[in-house]
């Protein structure tokens, strides 16, 4: 079991940033503060359940500026610099993979999946895929709303064309992260997904693998392969 002063850290840290999720939700949905692109109104709450108070930063100052309520009350905000409209499209993947992670590591566990005593192989491997299909899904609804003319096929096709870098390189970050809190810093016995410890920790995990892709997204925005949010 982990040191009880990294479990108190641990749920410090999960609460003020359920606090923090549950704080951009109701300014979307409970106070009228909606987003054009409506999932954004997804991908705040859940980047702020591993930023914490970052996240909730990040929409108070980028977010809900986008809101119409927003812009009826203080008129129009313009174009978001560059380097803030590449972390929104990061957030993007990092939302789809963070909400991935979670369902992953939940049914791995369930099932008790090992090498060795080891679950990490097949949390990598369940990670991936949900990670995946769920970014696809959060970058097909960035570009639908953006690119209505275009059949589903081909929205399809450039949301797996711009999300599968992306996402790979964020959760090289988390993946990275994840081989050493199993291998370096908890290694007998492994540490569980049942503790407070353990989720704490993937918060770094998913903040690291957020610095990851955001370097991959300047690329691939430059290179016209991802939509930059306005």
């Amino acid at each position: 079991m982990p040191p009880d002063w990294l479990e108190t850290i641990a749920w410090v840290s999960l609460a003020l940033a359920a606090i923090c999720a549950a704080l951009v939700a109701w300014d979307i949905l409970g106070r009228g503060y909606r987003q054009p692109m409506r999932i954004m109104e997804a991908v705040w709450p859940i980047t702020a359940l591993y930023l914490g108070p970052l996240g909730l930063l990040a929409y108070r100052r980028w977010g809900r500026p986008k809101s119409n309520r927003y812009q009826r009350e203080h008129g129009e905000t313009g174009r978001r610099p560059f380097a803030v409209r590449v972390g929104v499209s990061a957030s993007h993947c990092g939302a789809g993979c963070t909400l991935g992670d979670i369902i992953a590591t939940w049914v791995v566990f369930a099932a008790g999946l090992t090498v060795a005593g080891l679950a990490l192989p097949y949390e990598y491997l369940f990670d991936f895929t949900f990670a995946l299909a769920l970014g696809i899904a959060f970058q097909f609804w960035s570009i639908r709303p953006m690119r209505p003319e275009l059949a589903r096929g081909e929205v399809v096709r450039r949301a797996l064309k711009a999300d599968s870098l992306s996402l790979t390189a964020f959760e090289i970050g988390l993946f990275g992260w994840m081989a050493i809190m199993q291998l370096v810093l908890f290694t007998d016995p492994h540490l569980p997904p049942d503790t407070a410890s353990y989720w704490f920790l993937m918060q770094v995990g998913m903040a690291l693998g957020f610095l990851t892709t955001y370097p991959v997204n300047i690329w691939l925005i430059r290179r016209g392969i991802k939509e930059a949010m306005s």
